[in-house]
């Protein structure tokens, strides 16, 4: 049997403005801009490093800090987005694959549930950035 809530839910278009900062996010984290990056966020967006633990402020900017210093770059897509005024749900497939600085081999990928919010500006930031999903 199948109910309404076990089908798939239609997204919204992806408006330009979020396509281009999830491009800009990936292009500034490739980069290893975290001076620039945090920019993405609003000043109280949390990051969610490992499951059930968000980090703010400081938090959110060592837990950035942690994946950049692996050397590694990433790409990132946009699977689903829901919209509604100034508020986003996205759904982003992540990959980071390569040699880390250490030598080590980096293989991490995930499907990211994040919250941006368009502010007064115009612009979209980050509210909440889960990159593990759960």
């Amino acid at each position: 049997m199948t109910l309404d809530h076990d089908l798939p839910a239609a997204a919204t278009p992806v408006p330009d403005a979020i396509t281009q900062l999830i491009a800009q996010w990936v292009e500034l984290f490739n980069a290893g801009d975290l001076a620039a990056l945090d920019l993405l966020y609003e000043p109280d967006a949390v990051v969610v490093p490992t499951p059930g633990h968000a980090v703010s402020e400081a938090g959110r900017s060592a837990a950035l800090a942690h994946l950049v210093g692996f050397g590694v770059p990433m790409t990132a897509r946009i699977r689903q987005c829901y919209t509604v005024v100034n508020v986003a749900l996205l759904l982003v497939d992540w990959t980071m694959r390569g040699t880390a600085a250490d030598g080590s081999a980096v293989d991490m990928s995930g499907t990211a549930t994040d919250v941006v919010r368009r502010g007064f500006d115009g612009q979209w930031r980050y509210v909440i950035d889960n990159p593990s999903g759960s």
